[in-house]
């Protein structure tokens, strides 16, 4: 593995570790994504993706935005 590799492996994990812990509200999620918000809404009541409303708002962690567009 070359020290460019290596570097790049880094900084994917960094980034991975942002995404698991960064929360963000469901208009960020429809700025981030260009879905509609009740293309959000409805996934989240379809189960497809995970949302906290523990603050009483829908919170959304990155990553799972990111497993749920990847399928």
């Amino acid at each position: 593995m070359t020290s460019t590799e290596k570097r790049l492996d880094d900084i994917s994990l960094l980034l991975m570790k942002l995404l698991q812990k960064k929360w963000i509200n469901i208009k960020e999620v429809v700025q981030c994504t260009s879905l509609s918000e009740s293309t959000i809404r409805r996934a989240v009541n379809r189960g497809e993706l995970k949302v906290s409303k523990a603050t009483g708002k829908l919170l959304f962690k990155l990553i799972d935005i990111d497993r749920w567009l990847n399928g």
